[in-house]
């Protein structure tokens, strides 16, 4: 299994310690974080985040993969983009990505969102991979749609975050559909 997915502008490899300091530049920052259950980060909670990506990268049976987004043209750590095996006897998979606002409109999430798709379908074999966001997040529901994602519909009040109950969007890919618009693009979506 390769620990360094490539595309055209970013590459994602394994997360390192050092990592953390990246982590932090864009974790500790509201506009980041407006969507999620966490932060801002205090550093403590961001080199807590990455012990714990390191530590679940050691698992026997391995069922988290969190990647540093890497932009190809400054080498400069832009992200972190996940992959969780959900339901193995299923063969289900989540995906989920984060990106430094210094680095939003230049597509590297909906690349990173791409790669992690096709980590998903072609190394882990596995039949459906979905994401949630929430519907506020237009520009993060743009980045599913345009890896070929469609929207399953809308999970009610199913994430507390700090200002009450939000809704989610499910979308989700299955494998067929996936492989049919991988060779309709020519070997990329």
């Amino acid at each position: 299994m390769s620990s360094v997915l490539v595309s055209s502008h970013v590459f994602l490899r394994e997360m390192e310690e050092k990592d953390w300091m990246d982590v932090h530049k864009y974790a500790s920052m509201e506009a980041v974080c407006k969507y999620q259950p966490w932060g801002p980060n205090s550093e403590e909670e961001s080199k807590d985040f990455v012990n714990q990506v390191l530590t679940d990268a050691k698992r026997v049976e391995r069922t988290r993969f969190v990647f540093s987004i890497v932009e190809k043209e400054t080498g400069s750590m832009v992200g972190a983009g996940e992959f969780n095996i959900r339901d193995s006897q299923n063969k289900t998979g989540e995906i989920g990505y984060i990106v430094n606002p210094d680095y939003w409109g230049k597509g590297l999430a909906t690349e990173t969102a791409k790669v992690l798709v096709d980590f998903g379908f072609e190394q882990l074999n596995l039949h459906r991979i979905f994401a949630t966001c929430d519907p506020r997040n237009i520009a993060s529901a743009k980045v599913l749609e345009k890896t070929g994602m469609v929207q399953e519909g809308r999970m009610r009040e199913d994430l507390l975050l700090k200002d009450g109950w939000r809704d989610s969007f499910l979308y989700s890919i299955l494998y067929h559909e996936w492989k049919s618009n991988f060779f309709k693009a020519g070997g990329n979506i």
